[in-house]
């Protein structure tokens, strides 16, 4: 059975808020979510988020719009490792399993429930399909997360570094230079 909460961060990164509204299953995630921000310009942002088995992505839907006019994006996972950004084939980012949008909290939840790297010790360098915001531009990522104890993983990509607070979930209570969630419970 899923638990369904309502989430939300104060995005620093962003210089704005974001809120999701979700779905954990034992091994899916479902969410949608918006997000208003003020840099890199003003913008915002509406997002549907699927997962399938494992946690991994099957389907992310992004509208963003800022002074730039209205973009949208419909980035799917087929499954076995291939990526299409509306309807296109995407092989700089074939063989990742999860999306990362920018400034987006959540989508650090995949691959720290999937390898339970919030609870026990692992570290898991991975490929991400990264979705920048607000030009929704999809880009290759490598990312690495480490358990360094109970709730606290770092996550490393090039020269970004941060050492993120989970709750017991998987959802990101504290991520130092992105986003901070309020109430922290």
């Amino acid at each position: 059975m899923a638990t369904s909460r309502v989430i939300t961060w104060e995005v620093s990164g962003s210089q704005g808020l974001e809120t999701a509204w979700t779905e954990l299953g034992a091994d899916a995630l479902r969410a949608r979510g918006r997000a208003v921000g003020t840099s890199p310009q003003p913008y915002w942002i509406s997002y549907e988020l699927d997962t399938a088995d494992g946690f991994v992505t099957r389907r992310l839907r992004v509208t963003a719009e800022s002074a730039d006019g209205v973009r949208t994006l419909e980035l799917r996972h087929d499954g076995a490792g291939r990526w299409t950004a509306d309807g296109e084939s995407l092989p700089d980012v074939e063989g990742a399993l999860d999306c990362d949008l920018g400034l987006c909290p959540l989508t650090n939840t995949m691959p720290v429930l999937r390898h339970g790297l919030h609870l026990a010790p692992g570290e898991r360098g991975l490929s991400m399909a990264w979705v920048s915001v607000p030009d929704l531009t999809v880009l290759p990522s490598r990312q690495t997360y480490s358990h360094l104890g109970q709730g606290r993983v770092r996550f490393v990509s090039g020269d970004f570094r941060s050492d993120i607070v989970f709750d017991g979930d998987g959802f990101v209570v504290d991520y130092p230079g992105i986003a901070t969630r309020f109430g922290r419970s």
